[in-house]
């Protein structure tokens, strides 16, 4: 039977039969469909119909450099003609080395050695038990714990699960790995910890200590934090935080993962994070933005120290492996996209418009139902409430209407792609391609303003 040609093949159809979409929902694309995603060029995106839309959410934390970069499938393609793969077991390749040497030189202090993995999940896994195996090799076997935030979102697979603080989506596959404990993120607009005090009171850090002593300062391995929280809504830590969760840390010889998978490579308008907030990690996991998503990579930037008892002894192996971790064409393009970066100054751009994303975000925070707005760099967030004077949030009825039904069709219908997200509080998540300017981020105000001035009216209907 001849094949159709490719002008007649329905992708709709094809895509409700066959594909399975990660976290979306079948039965709604049974009756909806996807939307289709066929090209890109610059900050834009285009559907199968030739609609454009501004992608304001860099594909998923990830495009930073915008969509359609010659220099990025050159990279790609010249290292696929020269060594298509080649694992790390064992073997070196030249384009893992040269991004190795890179990651180092970009980052803080002592963190001289890369991990690499496939993406994020499996970058906080790897740093878990690099962790777990480090303190066994220091004669300190017990300290097995992790400690992460509420809400947190540090992957899906089981041990990243574990980390991760979004009950919603832990509840199917629990009990997990029982060594991961929780304690509070920094969400100021709706901190109950400091509610009878007149300032912070930092008490979010110190929350960190109480869960070591409880825990016993002999059992626990590491804290992992974003510098800044995405699930919740980009919260931003108050000053003096990480200065104090280092300090905690140092206190009882517990490590400090930085997880950059989202904030790193110029998304805070710094390479890392952790430089923005002015820590020290002991390791740093990242992936997304170190190839702009052009090719999957992530890994894990870690401290000489941690490298020391792997290099004393000559049976030493750090006993974990990835078959496409460190792919040669994923290196040869991250590569490629950290000269992008450098040769057209991204984190410049990022800081020198931070001030025009600022008056955006005060602007739309004008609006009827945004409570709340927050973020630094490129990465922003509007949280949607009922009533601005109490901060009272909506009934699960009422978000779905709001997010699903209200506001999601018509940001789409007006050309733009961002996060509408309620797995904490009902927020807006922006994060636009890091070469966006005053054009593209005013269009994200008028487009938001529009949208939740008509809910506001539809909602007064309800």
């Amino acid at each position: 039977m001849d094949r159709p040609e490719s002008d007649d093949i329905d992708l709709g159809a094809l895509a409700q039969r066959h594909l399975w979409g990660h976290f979306t929902n079948l039965s709604s694309v049974q009756r909806e469909g996807l939307p289709i995603i066929q090209r890109g060029q610059g900050a834009y995106v285009y559907d199968q119909n030739g609609k454009r839309y501004l992608d304001g959410l860099s594909g998923l934390f990830t495009v930073n450099i915008g969509h359609g970069r010659e220099e990025l499938a050159r990279a790609a393609a010249s290292q696929s003609e020269t060594l298509g793969y080649f694992p790390l077991w064992s073997f070196a390749h030249e384009p893992g080395i040269r991004l190795a040497a890179k990651l180092c030189e970009l980052a803080p202090g002592d963190l001289n050695r890369v991990f690499f993995t496939t993406g994020g999940g499996d970058a906080l896994e790897s740093a878990w038990k690099l962790a777990v195996q480090y303190y066994a090799a220091v004669g300190q076997p017990l300290r097995r714990k992790v400690i992460s935030r509420y809400y947190a979102y540090h992957g899906t697979t089981l041990g990243a699960l574990s980390i991760t603080g979004i009950p919603a989506i832990r509840q199917p596959f629990e009990p997990l790995l029982p060594w991961a404990i929780k304690v509070a993120n920094t969400n100021q607009y709706r901190c109950g910890l400091c509610s009878q005090s007149t300032k912070c009171t930092l008490d979010c850090a110190e929350e960190v200590e109480r869960a070591i002593i409880a825990e016993g300062p002999e059992t626990v391995a590491m804290v992992v934090m974003e510098p800044v929280q995405n699930t919740g809504g980009a919260l931003v830590p108050p000053d003096g935080y990480w200065k104090r969760v280092r300090e905690i840390c140092d206190k009882y010889g517990v490590l400090l993962v930085s997880d950059e998978v989202i904030c790193g490579f110029g998304r805070l308008g710094y390479w890392f994070g952790c430089q923005r907030f002015d820590y020290q990690p002991d390791m740093i996991t990242f992936a997304k933005g170190v190839t702009s998503g052009y090719a999957p990579l992530g890994g894990v930037i870690v401290s000489d120290r941690l490298a020391a008892p792997f290099l004393e002894d000559d049976t030493a192996v750090f006993l974990h492996g990835i078959t496409f971790g460190g792919h040669p064409v994923s290196c040869a393009v991250a590569l490629a996209n950290i000269e992008v970066m450098e040769k057209e100054n991204i984190l410049a751009n990022v800081l020198e418009n931070e001030p025009i994303f600022d008056e955006v975000m005060e602007q739309l925070k004008e609006l009827p139902l945004v409570g709340d707005v927050r973020g630094c760099g490129y990465f922003r967030v509007l949280e949607l409430v009922k009533d601005k004077n109490t901060k009272q949030s909506f009934t699960d009825e009422e978000c779905n209407w709001l997010l699903r039904d209200e506001l999601s069709p018509r940001i789409f219908e007006a050309g733009l792609i961002c996060r509408l997200d309620d797995r904490a509080d009902p927020v807006v998540v922006l994060s636009p391609t890091l070469i966006c300017g005053p054009e593209e981020l005013r269009f994200i105000a008028e487009v938001l303003t529009d949208a939740l001035q008509h809910a506001a009216e539809e909602f007064q209907k309800r």
